[in-house]
């Protein structure tokens, strides 16, 4: 389920806009993180790491914390009006897990006493409600609502303009991707890979797959038949001989009314995803931008 289909988006959205605003946050880049944690009261404890605790640190420090989880990257305890964060993880991580937990508290129908969040809790797609608002409101807030859209404008139309969005913002690669494609008002699609596995084949799980409206209202749904993708594939070939960033595949694929139409497709491996970005072909924005990837 996507973030689109909360009942409380447009809500949220006002509540990230008057966060930004009166945090004088608006159209500072790459987005002030810190000063809006700062705005919303709430203060980012620096001394502890979580990712060097002992188990029963949770359960003893915390009393709405019931089990420690795996990997716990981010907490809110909203009487302590503290942030406590996996400080091992890289800045743009902790940018979005930081707006997380600031959802949490910006959500006021939200009256737990506090909030412990791990990969799960934070992905987007997670089924749990309150979890899906703090990573909505997270992903507004950090790349600024509509800002976002306006500076999509004046780039091309590439996967090296999520790339660059994203430094801008101070957001993950991923994060700046899937919202250039989700809000896109051009035709794109985006799948998005797990690190390949060698079990017999060389092969990756398909972790996601989104479409932007204007590419499901003129080719339906695309559908991913198998859970993963094998060396037929030319991205997986992309992965398999080391390639990181390019904009120079073609791949034909069903579309739903079962015709076969070929796409170029965009590539990009980081050292978590590999995402194919896919556009039908002549399709752009109008830009003198010319973007050199590093």
């Amino acid at each position: 389920m996507k973030n689109g289909d909360l009942d409380s988006s447009d809500e949220i959205e006002k509540i990230a806009r008057n966060i930004l605003i009166a945090s004088k946050a608006w159209g500072k880049f790459p987005t002030p993180v810190d000063e809006i944690a700062e705005f919303a009261e709430l203060q980012i404890e620096m001394g502890i790491n979580l990712s060097e605790v002992e188990p029963d640190f949770f359960t003893t420090k915390f009393e709405f914390v019931k089990r420690a989880l795996a990997k716990t990257l981010g907490i809110l305890d909203r009487r302590k009006k503290t942030i406590y964060l996996d400080h091992s993880q890289i800045k743009s991580r902790k940018n979005f897990i930081k707006l997380h937990e600031v959802g949490h508290k910006a959500c006021d129908w939200q009256s737990a006493l506090g909030f412990i969040d791990d990969d799960k809790t934070i992905d987007p797609d997670i089924n749990d409600k309150f979890e899906r608002e703090a990573s909505f409101f997270a992903s507004s807030a950090l790349f600024q609502l509509e800002r976002f859209d306006d500076e999509v404008l004046k780039l091309p139309l590439e996967i090296y303009s999520p790339l660059t969005l994203a430094k801008k913002f101070g957001g993950s690669n991923h994060a700046a991707i899937r919202r250039y494609v989700e809000r896109s008002q051009k035709r794109l699609a985006l799948l998005v890979l797990h690190k390949p596995e060698i079990n017999g084949e060389f092969s990756a799980k398909i972790r996601n797959y989104f479409q932007s409206t204007k590419f499901t209202a003129d080719f339906g749904e695309i559908s991913w038949a198998n859970e993963k993708c094998g060396p037929e594939w030319p991205f997986i070939q992309d992965i398999q001989r080391g390639k990181k960033l390019h904009k120079a595949g073609q791949i034909a694929l069903k579309i739903s009314s079962g015709e076969f139409v070929t796409f170029t497709y965009h590539f990009f491996n980081s050292s978590y995803n590999s995402f194919v970005f896919l556009l039908p072909l002549g399709e752009m924005i109008k830009s003198r931008t010319v973007i050199v990837p590093l």
